[in-house]
């Protein structure tokens, strides 16, 4: 297996570090093969601006249309393009960081958003009566899986369905379906440590064996069961769920979810 892990903690002696050491020591004991994209140590460039297209770059600058045109002529900046051939390389892509402010850092997020490009991450595929596009469980990055490895300060409790955070599947849900099945991926159920702030040196212990065997079963856990947008669940091209599929219940978020 070659897995990408692209980690965003600036800290390498926090939890999320230890994770993401533990990851690579833990699959390459496997024999498998890692390769990690350290954005803090890298220091990414999160923004998206007119650099990122050279001479494709317009004015008004069309970050869709250019980032476009720069993908298919070769010229996207050194770094999106070394990222994109990660992603191309890897079997499973691993995300490690923490949940600040409800979502991932925003180095992470400029990580997503200088990486999917138009034409390699979306906008890919026949348009017609039939299908609206490769996405949403086809496209550039099908046959590969994802897992997000993710930190919360705040207790379970918090993020249950009660919970006044919300619950931690809607939470990850626009990450889950928006960013990563949207261009094809395979979306594991996440790894969450919860009380990251309070967590001690025997809870660490512990977490650290559930994380190894999350890593070491990656190949044969099964993953959430999206509905995929072109094979008869949705209308087109409304792209609303057809009448009758959802389960009894299901509402919001899950009626995206099969079963």
């Amino acid at each position: 297996m070659k897995t990408l892990i692209v980690y965003a903690h600036p800290e390498p002696m926090s939890l999320n570090g230890s994770l993401k050491d533990l990851a690579v020591s833990t699959l390459e004991s496997a024999g498998h093969d890692v390769r990690v994209s350290d954005l803090y140590a890298m220091n990414w460039k999160a923004v998206v601006d007119a650099a990122d297209f050279g001479p494709h770059a317009s004015t008004p600058l069309d970050v869709v249309r250019n980032s476009g045109r720069a993908f298919d002529a070769g010229t996207l900046t050194a770094d999106v393009l070394a990222e994109q051939e990660k992603l191309l390389w890897a079997d499973t892509v691993i995300f490690q960081f923490p949940l600040w402010w409800y979502t991932m850092p925003a180095i992470l997020k400029g990580w997503v958003d200088r990486v999917f490009t138009y034409r390699f991450a979306y906008g890919v595929g026949e348009h017609s009566a039939t299908k609206y596009g490769e996405r949403f469980g086809e496209g550039t990055l099908a046959g590969r899986k994802a897992l997000l490895s993710v930190t919360t300060g705040g207790p379970e409790s918090h993020y249950a369905a009660r919970g006044i955070n919300g619950p931690i599947d809607d939470l990850l849900f626009p990450i889950h379906h928006g960013i990563l099945y949207y261009p094809g991926l395979e979306v594991l159920p996440p790894f969450v440590l919860y009380g990251a702030d309070k967590m001690t040196a025997e809870e660490y212990a512990d977490a650290a064996k559930a994380w190894e065997q999350r890593l070491l079963t990656l190949e044969s856990t099964e993953p959430i069961p999206f509905r995929r947008q072109n094979f008869g669940d949705y209308e087109i091209p409304s792209l609303h769920l057809k009448e009758g599929l959802e389960p009894l219940g299901h509402t919001g978020f899950r009626l995206h979810v099969r079963g």
